[in-house]
């Protein structure tokens, strides 16, 4: 299922459509017409959906990925959406990770293009944009050794290439999630392999070390982080068990979350995106 929120309101999220399969572990970005879903499991799938946000109504299908892929992370500027890292599934354990970053035109439906590869293989990572970065931060190479990492790495959304080295988070963590206004970046919570509440920031126009921002108030992972020009928002709850909470920050100040309400249904392993993200505003 799809659930919407109000961004700049407090509540309950309401029901919004299906996607055209039932999956988990997704990516997810958005323009400000369009939202798109792609990866996930069972297995691994390449499938891209997308919906009009302003409507509420079942998704569609967009194309595929160049790679079918899970625990894969997205993000956009007002044209492009990228889709970064995840890991294949094969018919058995460790399944590895891959370094792969495809991007869309979201206005046109159609399949993915290579737009170039993560400076190491990742998956789990969380991602955040700017109108011109996107960035991509912790995670982990999920073949051997799965130990998580405190990486950020950056891409200049409108050329093709590979990432490269921003700084590094406070902690080594994955499966947090992103969220930005058009200059700053906030990564929130995630496990090494423990849940934390840990919350950093980082300027995206320069580069160098992400500073501590505050805590939430859920000890998270893999869930659904959105936001506008002015609130950060995660949503559902992974492990230890599906949850329902919303939490938010100010991203413009530091300090806690903050509750903002609840999911409708109990809701893990989720992707969001908004019509409002720092991606898309200069």
């Amino acid at each position: 299922n799809i659930q919407y929120i109000n961004i700049q309101s407090q509540g309950n999220s309401v029901d919004f459509g299906n996607l055209t399969l039932a999956r988990s572990r997704a990516s997810s970005y958005a323009s400000s017409t369009r939202g798109i879903w792609g990866g996930g499991t069972p297995g691994a799938n390449n499938t891209i959906d997308y919906v009009t946000i302003a409507t509420t109504a079942n998704a569609i299908n967009f194309g595929d990925l160049t790679v079918a892929r899970r625990f894969c992370s997205g993000t956009s500027s007002a044209t492009r959406g990228l889709t970064a890292g995840g890991n294949e599934a094969p018919p058995s354990s460790p399944y590895p990770s891959i370094n792969v970053i495809d991007y869309t035109t979201i206005a046109s439906a159609g399949d993915a293009t290579d737009f170039g590869d993560l400076l190491v293989k990742r998956s789990g990572q969380a991602a955040l944009s700017s109108p011109t970065r996107a960035l991509f931060s912790g995670g982990y190479n999920h073949g051997s050794p799965a130990a998580a990492t405190n990486d950020i790495t950056y891409v200049e959304i409108a050329t093709t290439g590979n990432s490269v080295d921003f700084g590094d988070l406070t902690v080594n963590k994955r499966y947090g999630e992103g969220c930005s206004n058009n200059t700053r970046g906030v990564f929130g919570c995630g496990s090494n392999p423990g849940l934390n509440n840990t919350i950093d920031y980082v300027t995206i126009a320069s580069t160098g070390n992400a500073v501590d921002f505050g805590d939430s108030i859920v000890n998270n992972n893999h869930y659904a982080g959105i936001s506008n020009s002015i609130r950060g928002v995660w949503a559902g709850l992974g492990t230890p068990a599906i949850g329902n909470a919303i939490d938010f920050i100010t991203i413009a100040t530091t300090g806690n979350s903050q509750d903002f309400g609840d999911t409708a249904t109990n809701m893990g392993y989720t992707a969001g995106c908004s019509d409002s993200h720092g991606g898309l505003t200069e």
